[in-house]
């Protein structure tokens, strides 16, 4: 699960304070060309409160490795925490969370275009609408509404609880609330939660489908245990609930291009036809001793990235598998590499 990790991080650190040397594949020195070949950028979190966040770029074309592409192209450092990222309209979003901001960069380059600031705990951001995006917060028991075209929060939408991931579904936009048991339902034109739908806590993975259902990841809640739930946007009913077992511990629900086939980590990376849904998933990569952390899926060639966090002190690595599970190759990245944005 992609949750704030510094408290962990602490402790490990003192435990461990090794860091491993860098990969031979990683130049960091070399910054992302100006228009460079398709490839992926991760997200790497860094340590609670160390300012060490980054964004390390994966280029397919040539297999070289930027360790911190933020930096490379702005001389400065990224900030603390770095949740997610996102390209809309041709810029990409990158949220710092404890940062209380988000930086606007071209997508090509990384080079920093603006700022979104003044938030409290981002964690997710969305296109609703041509200028306009949401944003959710850990702390702010609110949605942000964004004004893409000026960087500023022109409103709030209330809604109490830590708000997660989001997609847009059926001109609707269904959120997730990782401490409420409701999925929420927003109205991109009004701005105005309109419905919401009883899921269980700890829900924060959601993705939709080929046939535009949305598919909800609730995850494990003390003895009670995960749940996948696939609903019907244009009603807003639950069409089927699934049931993880109590021992299993789901998370960073994913999808791929073809939007028909389901991913998620449970003790490995699991695969799930969004027909015939049966639980568990088949344990396509097994996770070994490693600690899985982060999990994206190439829309293009299928190709999966796992992350491993390792010891949350160390670089993480990212291992490419086929979509029949098979080890492409691996490379070293930053420290807690949490997702991945392709591009």
């Amino acid at each position: 699960m992609k949750y704030i990790t510094g408290f962990v991080c602490l402790g490990i650190l003192l435990l461990s304070a090794c860091v491993s040397d860098k990969a031979k594949d990683v130049k960091p020195e070399i910054p992302v060309a100006a228009k460079p070949a398709t490839g992926v950028y991760i997200t790497n979190e860094g340590n609670f409160t160390w300012g060490n966040a980054s964004v390390s770029y994966y280029n397919f074309s040539d297999q070289q490795v930027t360790e911190d592409a933020f930096k490379a192209a702005n001389n400065r450092q990224l900030g603390d925490v770095c949740q997610s990222m996102a390209v809309i309209n041709g810029k990409a979003y990158i949220v710092v969370n404890n940062s209380f901001k988000i930086e606007v960069v071209t997508p090509d380059s990384l080079k920093s275009v603006g700022v979104i600031s003044g938030l409290s705990s981002p964690r997710y951001i969305i296109a609703v609408g041509e200028n306009k995006a949401y944003v959710t917060d850990y702390k702010r028991n609110a949605i942000y509404v964004v004004d893409l075209s000026t960087n500023n929060v022109i409103k709030e939408i209330p809604c109490k609880g830590w708000t997660e991931e989001l997609v847009l579904a059926g001109n609707k936009v269904f959120i997730t609330n990782v401490r409420k048991q409701y999925l929420y339902v927003v109205n991109p034109v009004s701005d105005i939660i309109e419905d919401s739908i009883k899921i269980g806590l700890n829900a924060y993975s959601i993705k939709t489908d080929k046939n535009n259902k949305v598919w909800v990841l609730a995850g494990k809640n003390g003895s009670v245990a995960a749940t996948l739930h696939k609903i019907n946007p244009v009603n807003n009913a639950i069409e089927q609930t699934f049931t993880f077992s109590t021992s299993d511990t789901p998370g960073s629900l994913e999808i791929n291009g073809t939007k028909d086939t389901l991913y998620y980590l449970n003790k490995g990376v699991c695969q799930l036809s969004i027909s015939g849904v049966s639980l568990p998933g088949t344990v396509l990569i097994p996770q070994g001793d490693m600690l899985f952390y982060g999990l994206g899926i190439d829309p293009v060639s299928g190709v999966i990235y796992v992350s491993n966090a390792i010891d949350y002190v160390q670089q993480g690595i990212v291992y490419r598998h086929l979509s029949n599970g098979t080890l492409l190759n691996s490379f070293k990245v930053g420290t807690t590499p949490g997702d991945f944005c392709f591009y």
